[in-house]
This record gives structure tokens, C-alpha cells and sequence, in this order.
């Protein structure tokens, strides 16, 4: 028995199609039994969560994680494993283990990472005084090369975070023990401005009690601080550092913060908060205002990061790292353009790839009609599951 290409791609529209209908129903009933039974979004959101309850220590475990990054060009996510001394990598497609850097004698208690892609080299915030230079090379190993000034230079005390920014050439660091903001040139470590409210905590705009994050909004030329002990995020030019908006008071209702340990930024500027001592995360549009709530149950968020080719959030809580998709949270934060095809899953690849070449044979069908970002977009959705019934669906066909 032969089946015409013509009816395949029929079979495969109406599939896609049931499919669509499928995750508007599965959304809207899913949002609707949160809503009512604050149930926690994880089950329909996580990707893969790597650790465990319990603090170990061989790959792949974690002793207290804080702060962590996604490498987004080379598909890494790195994550600073503080009590083990070392910062691990992973993969952001499964998070299948890939190696680790520092340990005892090279590495001090690691809170904090970030990438610096124009000098190929990590910087990592290590104890109570400074940050170190890792150089990256293609395979991607590491090498201490040298340290940031000292606390005598720079006088930090219990750095918390730090984010490169890479349009004004610059470093900035959240000093969260002095209680202030520092930037200094990515070159040669020379400060461009300090933002400490004249050496005091303080809730006035511009100043600080207990810094905690850092996320760089290249775009709109400002970062956002995760002002933990005022219990708000501030905004601030990239420029001078000078104060533009802040967002959050302290409080468990929806856009209230307590205690926020961790930010970042995700596509159209939306700020991602770890709402720590809320056991949440939260998201804001780029002018502050609440979207919506990720409920982490019993965890304590502290570090968030956000993958702009994939549309991936992670976040540590206690001794894991858990990775979410962005829009099954957070509806059109992400979408699959042409230029980030490529740094799809393989599994989701192959599926499109099989869908584009059955599309390009047959003419004026309703398969024809489908755009590739769309197919991205459905499969992500719908996860690895669905792609291989598809793939083995089309192979059965293939050989009737």
C-alpha cells in the first residue's frame, strides 16, 4: 500500500494542528489550576534539573550553587558550585555534564561567573575580596591567568555578583558588603564610576543596602541591581551609573520583593527576578511592572540566568540547578528566528528538517503553509517526546 505525499502532509497538518489546539488547552487549563490551587508551574515548564537534594561532590553535584551563566554562542551553561570550590559546565540542551574548573589551591569559595566573549575569558567572583581571570581556549579549558586588584585597590568586601558589560568596555561588580556598585574598565581594571550612597546603606535612589545581583540590558544602555536588603530592583544608566527607575518594596504580593538574590534580563528587556525569601521567581516588563509569578515551592531561589539563542531560564535553589523554557512561563519571550535555528536541539532539528524536506515535495498543501519558526515554536513546546513521534510517524509512512 502506498500513501500519497500529498495525504502524508495532510495526516502531518492536522497533526500540528491538533497539536496547537493541544497547547492552547493544556496553557489554559494548566494557568487556570495554578491559579486555583497555587500549584507551582514546574511540572509544565522544567526542562532538566541537574544536582540533588542533598549537597554532593562528584560531577554533576553541587554544594551550595550560586550564581551561574549561560555561554550562550557555544550552547554551555556554568555554574559556580561555591562549597566544592569550582565552577562546573554543562550542555543547555540536556545539561549533560562537560567539565569543571578551579578546585582546592586555585579557586576560593566561587559565588559568582560571568563571560567576557571579546577576550575569551571567564571571570569568576571568588571569597571576600576580589574576582579572577580564566582564560578560555577553543577546547574549551580553562586557565587561572591572573587576579583582579586586590581589596587594597579596589576595596571590595564579600563581592556578590558580577556582569560584563560589552558595549562600554567595562566590569561592574555588586560590592554587596560595602554596600555599593563599582565599574571598572574591562582592560585594565581602572574604576569608570562607584555607586555607594556616600559610603552608607541606604534606601534612597541610587544607593544600596546589601547588593546581591547584576544584569546588563545592553539595548536600553542600563543594568539592573537586585537591591536584596531594600528589598527592590534598581535600574541605572550603563553610562555614568547615574539612577533611572526602581521597582519592588518588601512583600509577598504579586510585584513585592523580599530579599532578591539574583536578575537577569530576557528578550524585550523583561527582568527576571529571584525573589529569594518568596521561594519565586518574578517577572517584570523593561519598565518594572509585574507579569507574572514562577512559584518554586519549597526551594530558595539565588542565582538566574537567561539564554537568549534558546529561550532557556535557569536558577540554583539549595544543591540544584533547574532549567525552565522561557515560554511555557512567560508567553512570546522567545522566538525561533532564522538565526537561532541553528542553536536549536538536535532532536527538535531533525524533526523540522524531515517536516521542511516532505513540505518542499509537495505543492499548495496545507503543510506548505507552515513557516519554520512555527514548527521551532510548537516542538519546543511540546518537548522531545513529540518530535520523535513525529520523526517515527513519518518514517512509518515513508514505507507503507
Amino acid at each position: 500500500m502506498t500513501l500519497s505525499l500529498s495525504s502524508l502532509s495532510l495526516s502531518l497538518s492536522l497533526s500540528l494542528s491538533l497539536s496547537l489546539s493541544r497547547i492552547h488547552l493544556q496553557r489554559a487549563t494548566f494557568m487556570k489550576r495554578a491559579a486555583q490551587h497555587n500549584r507551582t508551574l514546574t511540572e509544565a515548564c522544567l526542562k532538566f534539573s541537574l544536582g540533588s537534594k542533598s549537597a554532593g561532590k562528584r560531577h554533576g553535584e553541587f554544594d551550595q550553587p550560586a550564581g551561574l551563566v549561560f555561554d550562550s554562542p557555544r550552547g554551555y551553561l556554568l555554574v559556580a558550585d561555591r562549597n566544592n570550590q569550582r565552577v562546573q559546565m554543562f550542555t543547555s540542551e540536556d545539561g549533560s555534564f562537560v567539565g569543571w574548573f578551579g578546585g582546592l589551591h586555585q579557586m576560593v569559595n566561587p559565588i559568582s561567573v560571568a563571560i567576557d566573549d571579546e577576550r575569551d575569558r571567564v571571570i569568576v567572583i571568588e571569597s571576600m575580596s576580589y574576582f579572577t581571570i580564566w582564560a578560555r581556549d577553543a577546547r574549551m579549558l580553562f586557565q587561572r591567568v591572573s587576579e583582579s586588584p586586590t581589596q587594597h585597590q579596589l576595596g571590595f568586601f564579600s563581592p556578590g555578583d558580577v556582569a560584563v558589560d560589552v558595549r562600554h568596555q567595562r566590569i561592574i561588580v555588586a560590592d554587596s558588603l560595602n554596600n555599593r556598585v563599582v565599574a571598572v574598565s574591562a582592560n585594565d581594571f581602572s574604576r569608570a564610576f562607584v555607586l555607594d550612597g556616600r559610603g552608607l546603606a541606604s534606601n534612597e535612589p541610587g544607593a544600596f543596602q546589601l547588593p546581591a545581583a547584576i544584569a546588563i540590558d545592553s539595548e536600553r544602555d542600563r543594568f539592573a541591581v537586585a537591591d536584596a536588603e531594600n528589598h527592590r530592583v534598581q535600574v541605572l544608566s550603563s553610562i555614568d551609573g547615574s539612577f533611572l527607575f526602581e521597582f519592588g518594596s518588601q512583600g509577598d504580593q504579586p510585584g513585592q520583593l523580599h530579599f532578591p538574590r539574583g536578575v537577569c534580563i530576557a528578550n524585550q528587556g523583561r527582568v527576571i527576578v529571584a525573589d529569594t525569601n518568596n521561594n519565586r521567581l518574578q517577572a517584570f516588563t523593561h519598565e518594572g511592572h509585574h507579569i507574572s509569578s514562577f512559584d518554586c515551592g519549597s526551594e530558595l531561589p539565588y542565582g538566574v540566568a537567561f539564554d537568549e539563542h534558546r529561550g532557556l531560564i535557569a536558577f540554583t535553589a539549595g544543591n540544584r540547578v533547574h532549567v525552565i523554557g522561557a515560554n511555557q512561563w512567560l508567553a512570546d519571550t522567545f522566538t525561533w528566528r532564522p538565526d537561532r535555528h541553528r542553536y536549536a536541539p538536535s532532536w527538535m532539528k531533525q524533526v523540522v528538517s524531515t517536516m521542511t524536506m516532505i513540505r518542499s515535495l509537495v505543492d499548495e498543501s496545507a503543510m506548505s503553509m507552515i513557516p519554520n519558526e512555527l514548527l521551532f515554536g510548537i516542538f519546543s513546546y511540546l518537548g522531545a517526546p513529540a518530535a520523535a513521534a513525529a520523526v517515527s510517524s513519518t518514517r512509518k509512512c515513508d514505507m507503507m
